[in-house]
């Protein structure tokens, strides 16, 4: 199987300062990625080529077969490292703008996860608490059927309940053919869930694999591991 994403000296610099430093890297499709380092370490700057929001400086990226752009954005659900989604739109209003924008939007699937989440429907969504925005920005982005969903920190903002629910609606609504790439570095947090793992440090890949192999050959859980490639 071909992979979703696939990286070939992938170089990003503002000025002086090198984002992303000569990435070589594949992420294979049906899985759950995780894509790990600390604050500072790239993992937004990746994502956001990805996604088709930044140019490269130079090298390639392929997502989908494509180069990022109108055509591969049909093929990405993006959710960027903070609440997006405008607050005076209510809910019911937030559901028909994400179906008339994108054609792969599942409106019954959105309208299940909200009524388990026990959101009002005419509820405006500046009258909601930052973690409920959170949430609900996370149903529009898993309500949508496509092969690669990049999500940027979904955990960082919220309690620890809260991230139960939406690591179980990753988990819940994405299929077998589709790939969840998760940026983080709350490792404890969603290590059950990942399949396959990559460590970013100051912009390079100091670690990437399947992540049962990793704890088998260090010996370490995967934040333990992290723990130690990233202490000050």
């Amino acid at each position: 199987m071909s992979p979703v994403m696939e990286c070939k000296n992938l170089t990003k610099k503002y000025g002086d300062k090198i984002a992303l430093n000569g990435i070589n890297l594949e992420i294979p499709s049906g899985e759950i990625v995780g894509l790990l380092g600390p604050n500072g370490s790239g993992k937004t700057t990746m994502l956001k080529i990805a996604a088709g929001l930044l140019k490269p400086t130079s090298g390639k990226i392929s997502v989908c077969g494509l180069e990022p752009g109108a055509e591969s954005k049909m093929q990405i659900a993006y959710q960027p490292d903070r609440v997006y989604i405008n607050s005076w739109l209510d809910v019911n209003g937030l559901v028909k703008m994400m179906s008339d924008f994108y054609t792969n939007f599942n409106k019954d699937k959105a309208h299940d996860m909200l009524c388990k989440l026990k959101v009002d429907p005419k509820q405006k969504l500046k009258k909601m608490s930052k973690g409920t925005k959170e949430k609900v920005q996370l149903v529009m982005t898993m309500s949508r059927e496509v092969p690669f969903y990049i999500l940027d920190e979904p955990i960082g903002g919220v309690d620890p309940a809260a991230r139960d629910f939406i690591l179980n609606t990753i988990i819940s609504n994405y299929s077998e053919n589709s790939t969840v790439l998760i940026s983080t570095h709350l490792i404890s947090d969603v290590e059950t869930v990942l399949n396959h793992i990559i460590f970013l440090k100051e912009g390079q890949i100091v670690r990437q694999g399947n992540a049962d192999d990793i704890r088998q050959e260090t010996g370490m859980s995967i934040d333990s591991l992290f723990r130690e490639e990233f202490k000050c």
